[in-house]
């Protein structure tokens, strides 16, 4: 079992029951050395004093709050702990609101929380039915990593998952004033209707994957092999106001001559790839297949037209 970043006891009421919190998503991401150009010589980031030039110990660095003009306020480690002693190890819920009703704009990231003990147990998927049951979520706050946490506890398959949240005064507003909307009514309105229906389809998660790692991969093992970089293609322009119109009517018959790619098989996506001449077709994903027959499709729906 992975190492849990944060234990503690989740507090509701006078029941207390210890936790461990676990990430729930690993970062796939490529990650880069930093380099000099022509030499091949890594780059180090270090520690160093601004005045001295001296590096410094990791031990003999602390906080300090920048007021202006060169003047800081210096605080350590314990005088944190000190202003809100036992806080770090402890999620307090103040209270319960329906799932449903917090925007996704104040989600952050999605956490585990496992019992902390075999007596845990039972107390623990005690709350997970009761969230269950009433589709309710706690709002909790906790410290972990020198910083005060807002949190939604909620259950998930059995289990307890912690997402942290935004607080109210970290929410920026959309940008640009807010206004009577242009273009949201008659015949565009109802293209673009059908085009999102015929679109539509269940929630995949399994259908989506990192493409743009898988190029950079394939990049890294090009220039391994000494072979040609091939440059994919440019993003397709914005399509103007006059063309609108004809740009969604034109997506909705291509779609309507698109046979139920949501629910084909990627047996039968590659056969329906071959069909229309899609190259590469062997090395896709069923999503891929799914994008390049449906883009073909479209293709042949404007040479038609």
């Amino acid at each position: 079992m992975p190492r849990a970043i944060w234990t503690g006891s989740i507090s509701f009421g006078l029941v207390t029951i210890p936790v461990g919190l676990y990430s729930a998503t690993d970062d796939h991401a490529i990650h880069f050395h930093q380099l000099e150009r022509g030499t091949g010589d890594r780059i180090r980031n270090r520690r160093v004093n601004e005045r001295t030039q001296r590096e410094v110990d990791y031990a003999d660095i602390v906080k300090g709050r920048d007021l202006g003009d060169g003047e800081y306020v210096v605080v350590e480690p314990e005088e944190l702990d000190a202003i809100a002693p036992g806080r770090s190890r402890s999620l307090d819920i103040d209270g319960f609101v329906d799932l449903d009703e917090i925007d996704p704009v104040y989600f952050q990231r999605t956490y585990w929380l496992a019992p902390g003990g075999e007596a845990s147990r039972k107390p623990y998927q005690l709350l997970v039915a009761a969230l269950e049951k009433l589709n309710r979520v706690g709002i909790a706050t906790f410290i972990m990593r020198g910083r005060e946490h807002l949190a939604a506890i909620r259950a998930d398959r059995g289990h307890l998952a912690l997402d942290t949240l935004h607080f109210a005064d970290e929410i920026r507003q959309p940008p640009g004033e807010s206004g009577e909307r242009a273009g949201t009514r008659g015949k565009e309105l109802d293209m673009a209707l059908s085009l999102i229906e015929s679109m539509s389809g269940p929630w995949r998660p399994g259908d989506h994957h990192d493409t743009y790692r898988e190029r950079v991969e394939r990049l890294i093992e090009d220039k391994r092999a000494g072979r040609e970089v091939v440059a994919e293609a440019e993003p397709a322009e914005a399509t103007p106001m006059s063309d609108l119109l004809d740009a969604l009517e034109r997506s909705v018959s291509a779609r309507r001559g698109t046979p139920d790619l949501d629910s084909a098989s990627k047996a039968q996506l590659t056969d329906m790839a071959r069909e229309l001449g899609v190259k590469g077709r062997s090395k896709m994903t069923r999503i891929e297949l799914r994008r390049a027959v449906e883009q073909a499709t479209e293709g042949q729906g404007r040479k038609a037209s």
